[in-house]
């Protein structure tokens, strides 16, 4: 075992701490004044100090442990090496090293600091005495019960159980959203989802619109004003085709509609079938595309009226998994395209070649083509134009485009081409910045791409139909299940159903594939929402079983984490802001879903296994346990986009 030197820190009843505030919802004015975050530590730059209590820190740190006890390590790392003002505090939990933890946090700055000052400070003997004395110099504060030193100069810190408690009280007290994290910037655009109009969704928009989602909501909890842009494909050489053949079977335009015209994936194939198969067709589509581009009422109406029977086919699919976006399609930018090209070409980017228009970057074997050769414009030119537009017209300082991993060399070459242009820094780290988040396949249980047995890709309101059907039967199965109104158990397949689909997805990190099987994502057990819903609904039951009403016990009880697994529980639960803020930077639901099920577990296997709460001499503190839990779990749960479920 590690040698370790502790240190209890000296506490006041109301310490004034001369520390540092650091802003988030400002972005600083340099690069080195931006958070930068790698796994699960962050450092924060130095700023001028303040005065500032550890009880009533600044409303933008309050639900980070990480934040508060940065400010404290900020403090006495500019005691202990004056010299070097720009070291930034590295503050981690701690992990369990052979089952042993040595704190709850650790600040891992002493060996950095040591490389910088080696032979120049004869007071430092090495990493260890360099912790010793970050140690030493901490202030008073009682977030902090004891402190100690253990191998290359890591400083442990032991959080002060009656500190973790009041920091549980007053969530209860002032809400959840106390702990929202606050993030550099103000503005995010969220690209996700974008079907193709006049197509159906299908599974492989699952990802995008899953994911997409939920980093929106994430974003949202931590101040940001999301925009949540649907990049529909609604604009094309195919929407010649599709209006050809809609004159065709509709010589009167007042017959369209949606029922007339059905399933619109059929009619497309129909009209493919017909293009493929009749060039006469053929070259009235063509002249159809040109029609529609010059504007023509009729040609205009036409495709107005196969957009909006797709856009009703869209939102019913977003209406049941709970998604909003805002659509601005291909459309939308096109009128731009031209004065965003000649801005590119005044700059001296576009060049030609074989007859189209391009950009050549720097370090791609590949150029940019943004007008064809046949004088059309592709996805290059409309992705340009909207980053151009979100920039500078809706003012966004991230933009974040959700597809899959195979566009990433697109957007890795779009985002270099708006570098060039000067629309974007140099430094990934600063802003306005754009990030391409790629996802992997959903595979079937043959490890191949997930699709119906007659080789067609599955249509989402199947897959979705599919899942509240066996949600459904295996609820019915429970005896007490059986007595609920039609309704409630329409709704709770739903939840559960609906949030299986979300949860089997978000729980993967988004890079990899993953494969799609209703019988584990519905399983009651192990990492699945199904497991999650129900741990929540058992903690619903245990405050309804007490008979309390737990407004008048959050008045009148406080919490005490005299048991280990009390005190388990509330550590994990005061770590959720900084879980959000990881995966919100990152952009990994991933590391929610972890989060989630890890309390589940603590709650499960640990405080409920050992401690008891109804009837128990401590069932008020217990209780309040129990509503934390419960609001954390329920926040988690609003984040990922599933529908909490209150009894089983």
């Amino acid at each position: 075992m590690l040698g370790c030197l502790t240190f209890v820190a000296p506490f006041s009843p109301s310490p004034l701490l001369s520390l540092h505030r650091f802003s988030p919802l400002s972005v600083p004015s340099s690069p080195s004044g931006l958070l930068k975050f790698a796994s699960r530590r962050f450092s924060i730059t130095a700023t001028k100090a303040e005065s500032l209590s550890t009880m009533a820190v600044d409303a933008e740190n309050v639900g980070s442990v990480k934040r508060q006890l940065a400010h404290l390590f900020e403090v006495s790392l500019r005691t202990t090496v004056p010299s070097e003002p720009d070291i930034a505090p590295l503050v981690e939990p701690c992990a369990a090293k052979s089952g042993v933890k040595f704190g709850d946090y650790q600040c891992n700055n002493a060996m950095g600091i040591w490389s910088k000052i080696k032979g120049k400070q004869a007071e430092f003997k090495g990493p260890p005495s360099v912790g010793q004395a970050i140690m030493k110099n901490l202030p008073p504060s009682d977030i902090i019960e004891s402190c100690s030193v253990a191998g290359p100069g890591f400083v442990n810190v032991v959080l002060s159980r009656n500190w973790i408690a009041q920091s549980l009280q007053r969530m209860l007290i002032d809400g959840i959203e106390t702990w929202a994290p606050r993030l550099p910037l103000k503005r995010a655009v969220v690209d996700f989802s974008s079907p193709n109009i006049a197509k159906e969704m299908h599974v492989g928009h699952l990802r995008s619109t899953i994911i997409g989602d939920t980093l929106a909501r994430m974003l949202e909890f931590s101040h940001v004003d999301v925009l949540r842009r649907n990049h529909v494909g609604d604009w094309g050489t195919q929407f010649g085709m599709l209006i050809e053949f809609l004159f065709e079977k509709f010589p009167n335009p007042e017959d369209v509609n949606e029922a007339a015209i059905g399933d619109l994936q059929t009619f497309y194939k129909a009209s493919k079938v017909r293009f493929d198969s009749d060039p006469e067709f053929k070259q009235r589509a063509q002249q159809a595309v040109v029609r529609l581009q010059g504007g023509e009422t009729r040609y205009r109406d036409a495709w107005k009226q196969i957009c909006e029977i797709s856009r009703t086919e869209f939102h019913r699919v977003y209406e049941r998994l709970g998604v909003h976006l805002e659509e601005k399609g291909e459309s939308f930018y096109n009128p731009h395209i031209p004065g965003v090209l000649e801005e590119l070409n005044k700059k001296g980017m576009i060049e030609d070649s074989e007859g189209a228009r391009v950009i050549f970057l720097k370090d791609v074997n590949i150029p940019l083509i943004v007008v064809k050769s046949d004088g059309g414009y592709n996805y290059a030119s409309t992705d340009l134009t909207a980053l151009w537009y979100r920039i500078n017209e809706e003012k966004a300082e991230w933009i974040i485009y959700v597809t899959d991993v195979g566009q990433q060399q697109h957007f890795d070459m779009v985002f270099k081409a708006a570098k060039r242009a000067g629309w974007l820094p140099a430094d990934d780290n600063s802003y306005p910045k754009a990030t391409h988040v790629g996802f992997g396949l959903v595979l079937g249980e043959d490890g191949k791409r997930f699709r119906t047995r007659n080789t067609e890709v599955v249509r989402l309101v199947d897959l979705l139909d599919e899942a509240k059907n066996r949600s459904k039967t295996a609820l019915l199965e429970r005896d007490t299940a059986k007595e609920w109104p039609e309704e409630e158990v329409e709704k709770t397949s739903e939840a559960v159903g609906y949030g299986a689909v979300k949860y089997a997805d978000l729980k993967n990190n988004r890079l990899t594939n993953y494969t799609f099987n209703f019988d584990q994502m519905l399983n009651d057990k192990g990492n699945t929402a199904v497991y999650l819903l129900y741990a929540h609904a058992r903690i619903c039951s245990i405050i309804r079983k007490s008979g309390k009403d737990i407004e008048e016990v959050k008045k009148n009880a406080k919490i005490a984490l005299d048991h280990e697994d009390e005190r388990a529980l509330g550590l994990h639960l005061l770590q959720f802001s900084e879980v959000v803020e990881e995966a919100c930077t990152n952009l990994l639901p991933n590391v929610l879903c972890e989060y989630l099920y890890n309390l589940s577990e603590i709650f499960t296997k640990k405080f409920y296994s050992n401690c008891q709460v109804v009837g128990s001499p401590e069932e008020g503190s217990r209780l309040l346990l129990c509503e934390a839990t419960a609001i954390v779990m329920r926040k988690c749960f609003y984040l990922l986009g599933i529908v909490p479920v209150y009894k089983i």
